[in-house]
């Protein structure tokens, strides 16, 4: 029996694909109007996304290809959150390794979200650092890119030209443009 109205209920699930990556499940479900099915759900790890801000109102984003939708665009820092990692040390680790920048301080927590709940599952964390320094050159060659200081006014005219790559680097944007416009005390 359905305790909420609308709630959807889960019956047992089978793995028909499982990797390092990405594990793909059938789950039998039911839906709200009775219907019962085999539902697709795609699993993804845990990701974090650094938004290294700095004090002439700008943020460190990473202008990159992305095969899988053959586009360039721009990137917040982020990735994986390893086994035993917490999401802000991993945000913090990646964007040393894409960027060659070390955040400095403690980080804000900006947003926690699922990109798609519908059918897949990858909660993602938005961590915001007021200061950064630079240590050295990116060590991560795989994410290479034209790393870029975006003013914010720039940030705000990419997301309404599409040039914004990712939930995590949309959020992101959107969740520090919101918090640096508040007034004190607002959010």
């Amino acid at each position: 029996m359905v305790t909420h109205p609308g709630a959807w209920q889960t019956f047992g699930t089978r793995t028909v694909y499982d990797n390092r990556w990405v594990r793909l499940d059938l789950v039998e479900v039911q839906a709200p109007n009775g219907d019962r099915f085999e539902h697709h759900v795609v699993r993804l790890d845990t990701v974090a996304i650094a938004l290294l801000a700095n004090n002439r109102d700008e943020v460190l984003m990473l202008h990159r290809h992305r095969f899988a939708i053959d586009a360039w665009g721009y990137e917040l820092l982020g990735g994986i959150v390893e086994h035993g990692e917490t999401p802000a040390a991993a945000a913090e680790r990646e964007a040393i390794e894409e960027s060659g920048w070390r955040p400095v301080g403690e980080p804000t927590h900006l947003a926690s979200f699922e990109p798609m709940p519908g059918m897949v599952t990858s909660r993602t964390d938005v961590f915001l650092w007021q200061s950064a320094e630079h240590i050295g050159e990116p060590t991560d060659t795989e994410e290479t890119g034209r790393l870029e200081w975006v003013p914010a006014d720039r940030a705000r005219q990419l997301l309404a030209g599409n040039e914004l790559l990712g939930a995590g680097t949309i959020i992101g944007i959107q969740a520090w443009l919101l918090a640096r416009d508040a007034p004190t005390g607002a959010l």
